[in-house]
């Protein structure tokens, strides 16, 4: 189990940062509320972001069977104005939640590479829910159980959970 080591800080200092750490206080600002350096700010932060990493990382040798959906997802840009796929300067997001439970996302070069991260992620003859999106069309041939879902059928929509993944999406772009 990975944990913080090597830390000059005291305990009661390290769960202060902790307790700014948690709601996104930047570490700029978290310096100017506990009055310490902000080297060692962030010099805490950043070993709070590796044991988040470490965990996370242990997570990702997971890989998810029954009922999956899946999407993609377009996030950054250097500006404004056009949406969805095919924007230049956005980044590919490809995302895997097992119904009602937990969601891996990475981030793909390449809507091309989409496959190779379905075969990683999710075990043969599950059911794999995706949208319309050309790049799916390889899971009906594959040993996957394939269900496209039109995003424009409102009352479909509200019994399938793949929009959350789009949600994340959005999040990520807001910060």
């Amino acid at each position: 189990m990975m944990k913080i080591t090597r830390c000059r800080l005291s305990k009661n200092t390290q769960n202060c940062l902790l307790e700014l750490f948690i709601p996104e206080v930047a570490a700029r600002s978290a310096t100017d509320i506990l009055g310490i350096q902000p080297n060692s700010v962030a010099l805490f932060y950043r070993k709070i972001r590796q044991v988040i990493a470490f965990h996370l990382a242990l997570e990702v040798a997971e890989v998810f069977n029954s009922k999956v959906e899946i999407d993609e997802s377009y996030i950054g840009g250097v500006r404004k104005g056009e949406r969805g796929r095919g924007t230049a300067g956005k980044v590919v997001v490809f995302g895997v939640q097992k119904r009602h439970d937990k969601v891996f996302t990475v981030v793909v070069e390449n809507t091309k590479t989409l496959m190779n991260e379905i075969a990683m992620k999710i075990k043969p003859d599950s059911v794999v829910n995706t949208d319309t999106f050309h790049s799916y069309n390889a899971l009906d041939v594959s040993e996957f159980h394939h269900h496209r879902i039109n995003h424009s059928d409102v009352l479909l929509m509200k019994r399938i959970i793949s929009t959350e993944l789009k949600t994340f999406g959005a999040r990520q772009n807001e910060s």
